[in-house]
């Protein structure tokens, strides 16, 4: 169980990618799942909009073909602020108000932040691997939200044509 909120199932992917590839496995199921409208305040509009409930899946197993080339995850608490829930999501007591165990955030600062670590992560995964954008086949980004991901391919000079986007169907899951 990894719970690395948005960035959880890349968390888990990234440890079920080297269990098989050290052969410590010879498969690893990776499953996802985030039920985030337990911590929503349906009153505020700058988050409830946002954050959905989903789950899904992926089945990894070795091969001689290359899949996963490399991860690279990266975590920073100093901006726990930007994004949190101020009682915490383990304990909520009744006495606490619907904000005190309800996602707060910082819109413009999460918008800021996001947009900078998708094109560095995105950049420094490609040079990792000896790879210029024009290399990439599709950028699957974290389906957040479309202007973080419009900004993001705007700032890396990426075809749009290359991008993965399913927010519209599917929302922040």
């Amino acid at each position: 169980d990894l719970q690395a909120v948005c960035s959880g199932f890349v968390y888990a992917l990234s440890v079920a990618d080297q269990f098989v590839k050290t052969g410590m496995s010879k498969r690893a199921l990776v499953v996802g799942a985030e039920t985030l409208s337990r911590i929503t305040d349906w009153s505020d509009r700058n988050t409830c909009v946002l954050f959905g409930d989903g789950a899904g899946a992926v089945l990894l197993e070795a091969s001689e073909e290359p899949g996963i080339l490399s991860t690279h995850i990266h975590a920073d608490g100093q901006y726990e602020e930007l994004l949190h829930v101020p009682s915490g999501i383990s304990k909520l007591p009744s006495t606490d108000t619907v904000a005190e165990r309800s996602m707060q955030m910082k819109g413009n600062e999460v918008f800021k932040m996001a947009v900078n670590t998708l094109s560095r992560i995105a950049k420094e995964t490609l040079e990792a691997n000896g790879m210029q954008k024009e290399d990439i086949d599709w950028l699957v980004p974290h389906q957040a939200n479309l202007r973080i991901i419009d900004a993001a391919v705007k700032r890396l000079g990426i075809d749009y044509d290359k991008v993965m986007i399913n927010i519209e169907r599917y929302g922040n899951t």
